[in-house]
């Protein structure tokens, strides 16, 4: 039996240890964007570090905070149109920069570690330049439940062996090419082309190849794209009697979305301020 006098001390000490500092960038450059060709870049430097070209607040937002573009309200019109460059490197010294600056070599577990570690370092920077503060809140509105189809799942188990080589998602105009992905990024992607949540109910548990192709709706977030910057060439149009991305994941993948109502998480914008100096 552990003294009370003993436990009473390493409670003590357990309170009285310093709560660990935020992660944090070592220096960052956050400036307007000088660019007008609307491209938008986001790059994992070596060490930790990030390079943004083009990306809007709110955009920053929603890679900072893990959520899609309809998850996030609140704030002014401009954290959606004006755009900023950023260049941020962080302590060479620190863990994160063990991990390989190419995202394609990283095993699954380190790619969330890095991740996790990355947008912890966006938050603060977003609160320190833009004196960004947030509120999280829950709201019941309409999602998709992603299920199977009632012929069965027509998805192939992926050839690649685990830790062989990272899961990738490849995504043009109407089409998504996929190795190794699981129903996770499936749904993040099918969230982010419909522009409403989507819930995983099929069960499935392993890792997939796959291509999707369907004709994007105009009004969907993910239908046609607006004009190529200048001097890029515009991608083919999509076949205008192609199936819609409901029919499609029908036919194609053997799944089938169910519109239906359930808990959505938002990102509330409380204050935010123009950019401050660097």
């Amino acid at each position: 039996m552990v003294p009370a006098s003993l436990a009473i001390l390493g409670a003590g000490l357990a309170f009285g240890q310093p709560a660990p500092a935020p992660l944090t960038f070592e220096v960052a450059s956050v400036k307007p964007s000088s660019g007008d060709d609307h491209r938008v870049g986001i790059q994992f430097m070596p060490g930790g570090g990030l390079r943004t070209t083009g990306t809007t607040l709110k955009f920053l937002v929603t890679f900072a905070y893990d959520v899609r573009d309809f998850q996030v309200s609140g704030g002014p019109g401009w954290i959606n149109s004006e755009r900023f460059d950023i260049v941020a490197k962080s302590d060479r010294s620190s863990p994160e920069s063990e991990a390989p600056a190419d995202l394609r070599n990283m095993t699954d577990a380190q790619l969330k570690t890095t991740l996790e570690q990355m947008r912890l370092k966006l938050q603060a920077l977003l609160a320190d330049r833009f004196q960004l503060t947030i509120h999280h809140d829950t709201k019941e509105q309409a999602v998709y439940a992603l299920v199977i189809g009632k012929n069965g799942s027509k998805l192939k188990e992926s050839e690649v062996k685990q830790g062989e080589r990272r899961r990738m998602m490849r995504m043009g105009r109407s089409e998504l090419n996929a190795e190794g992905v699981a129903m996770d990024m499936l749904t993040n992607t099918l969230s982010n082309v419909l522009g409403r949540p989507v819930i995983d109910r099929t069960g499935l548990k392993g890792n997939y190849d796959f291509k999707l192709q369907w004709t994007p709706d105009p009004d969907q977030p993910g239908g046609p794209a607006g004009p190529p910057p200048p001097g890029v060439e515009a991608p083919p149009p999509p076949d205008p009697n192609g199936p819609s991305i409901f029919t499609a994941v029908q036919e194609q993948l053997g799944l089938r979305l169910e519109s239906q109502k359930g808990p959505v998480d938002l990102i509330v914008v409380d204050r935010v301020e123009k950019l401050s100096e660097n």
